[in-house]
């Protein structure tokens, strides 16, 4: 029972900032071992953000609340999975071999492709979450879940694509197709019950989207790294929203 305390701890701890007392989840063990609970992890901050996200929209208008809503969920994980995204940007679209593409995706400073792909994916979430009305409270119940679970699709599609080691190495050192599976049955269980139809076209549309960029990473790199994980974690948030406001301006 400690043991699979201490690794949903070494879960939470590396996905969000919010401190935990104690040591347990501070080993590499843990740590290695943690994979498995990081959807459970992006559903607790999902039922974290809700009740905010109802009193904010009680009591403020729908554009500032939707910021406010962006600003809670980069919160949570202290901007890593931001920084991911802005790393590969710079990465990928730089015009370089792979070797290069590694050494600037390594490189901590952030370049004109990672600035135009932070703000696209920011105005992204913001003009989406400021357009729900009704279905405000199912996306951003989903928006983290989906984004973990991406990770470990990612995980279970690619091998890791640096021979010198990084951050994602200790959990690539144990990762599994059956943790991909039991992440992906969880999150459309989930997406199902808090949305019907709409919660699995989410479903079908982060899996496509895990997909094509798994391809595209498999193209640039010949894997993934962890700056292409936390990539697909935002990508794989904002997917949820589009494709409410997609289905909400179909049915209007």
């Amino acid at each position: 029972m400690i043991t699979w305390l201490g690794r949903f701890a070494a879960a939470f701890r590396f996905l969000t900032i919010i401190p935990l007392p104690g040591s347990l989840g501070t080993t590499e063990d843990e740590l290695a071992g943690a994979t498995p609970f990081f959807p459970l992890v992006g559903l607790l901050l999902g039922c974290i953000v809700v009740p905010i996200v109802w009193l904010l929209h009680l009591l403020l208008p729908p554009l500032v609340t939707a910021v406010l809503i962006t600003l809670v969920l980069l919160a949570f994980s202290g901007g890593l999975h931001l920084d991911g995204l802005a790393d590969t940007a710079d990465g990928f679209f730089s015009s370089r071999p792979k070797e290069k593409i590694l050494e600037i995706m390594r490189d901590s400073a952030t370049g004109a492709m990672g600035v135009i792909a932070l703000v696209i994916l920011l105005l992204l979430k913001v003009a989406c979450l400021s357009s729900l009305d009704a279905n405000l409270l199912p996306v951003v119940l989903l928006m983290p879940l989906a984004g973990r679970t991406a990770i470990l699709l990612m995980m279970a599609l690619l091998p890791y694509a640096r021979p010198q080691g990084g951050l994602a190495t200790l959990f690539y050192s144990r990762r599994s197709k059956m943790v991909a599976l039991w992440s992906l049955v969880f999150f459309a269980a989930v997406a199902w019950l808090a949305a019907g139809v709409q919660g699995g076209m989410v479903v079908l549309a982060v899996v496509l989207l895990v997909v094509l960029f798994g391809w595209f990473c498999r193209l640039k790199i010949g894997g993934a790294t962890g700056d292409t994980l936390g990539a697909a974690c935002e990508l794989a948030e904002v997917a949820v929203a589009l494709i409410f406001v997609i289905r909400v301006g179909g049915q209007s």
